[in-house]
């Protein structure tokens, strides 16, 4: 069973996930990961998941505040032994409820074009492609896409 804890980027489990992160996103991103570091900092994130198993932590996720309507999916993460059960998609679900509570109405969120299975968890999960937004506007690598919550 996966147990979720809403908390802030402040929490070592939250931020012993990010360095399992950003040592997968280095090997995807190559020599690009420079470039989308600077927009994946993880501190201040005051709408941190973590999700447990047997209190183990075995995925993490964010939002930040886009604008006064819109949140931004961030750290999305499970590790990739625990992948298939279901995990992002409870952690991607429960952050969206997090955000209706807090009146936003819609989710965007960037991911890199090499990562086909995030691609198609946020497809399945109803987010659509959109065209590349802020620092990612023309962008090569990198997929933006958008969810009316």
């Amino acid at each position: 069973m996966i147990d979720l804890l809403r908390t802030t980027s402040d929490h070592t489990d939250f931020q012993s996930l990010v360095v399992q992160l950003d040592a997968y996103l280095q090997e995807i991103d190559g020599e690009d990961h420079a470039f989308y570091s600077q927009y994946n900092k993880s501190n201040l994130l005051k709408n941190a998941l973590i999700a447990y198993e047997n209190t183990i932590p075995v995925g993490i996720g964010a939002y930040k505040e886009y604008d006064s309507e819109t949140i931004e999916i961030k750290r999305m993460f499970t590790f990739p032994e625990q992948r298939g059960k279901g995990i992002a998609k409870t952690i991607l679900t429960e952050l969206e409820n997090w955000a209706r509570e807090e009146n936003y109405s819609i989710a965007i969120l960037e991911t890199g074009v090499e990562l086909k299975v995030a691609i198609s968890l946020y497809q399945k999960m109803g987010y659509q492609l959109i065209e590349n937004y802020g620092q990612y506007s023309g962008v090569e690598n990198s997929i933006c896409m958008k969810k009316h919550l």
